[in-house]
């Protein structure tokens, strides 16, 4: 019975030892929800989801976009590489051009975002994808 006793004190004392002990590095923790994901099929191709980015900044769906330009980006970089070459960044250029859409949409600056989703439109409709 004691040893029931001193489980149902430790249990109950967990959560207040979680919680006194500080954060360590004494940065706001943020949780981001999910943007909302282009009405695509999953295996869409990086063309298509361009193209629904450009149509959801069109529509003022600014989440829609970024998420949209997000999974082109993904998908473009979904690519073979020899062993240790791992960390070479991509010399893709509309992996390029969708950083520069995506840095646009997070200033504000709609004209240069969709501009930069038309050469990454460009760009994959020139490598066939």
């Amino acid at each position: 019975m004691r040893s029931l006793v001193f489980a149902a004190a430790m249990v109950a004392s967990l959560p207040l030892a979680a919680s006194a002990q500080p954060a360590t590095d004494n940065k706001p923790r943020i949780i981001r929800s999910a943007l909302p994901a282009p009405d695509l099929p999953e295996n869409a191709k990086p063309s298509d989801l361009l193209r629904a980015a450009q149509g959801a900044l069109a529509a003022g769906r600014k989440g829609q976009a970024e998420e949209s330009l997000e999974m082109a980006q993904t998908r473009l970089l979904d690519r073979s590489v020899p062993l240790g070459q791992t960390h070479d960044p991509s010399k893709d250029p509309a992996v390029g051009q969708i950083s520069q859409a995506l840095q646009a949409l997070s200033a504000g600056d709609r004209a240069a975002c969709l501009q930069a989703i038309q050469a990454a439109i460009a760009s994959t409709a020139a490598e066939g994808l």
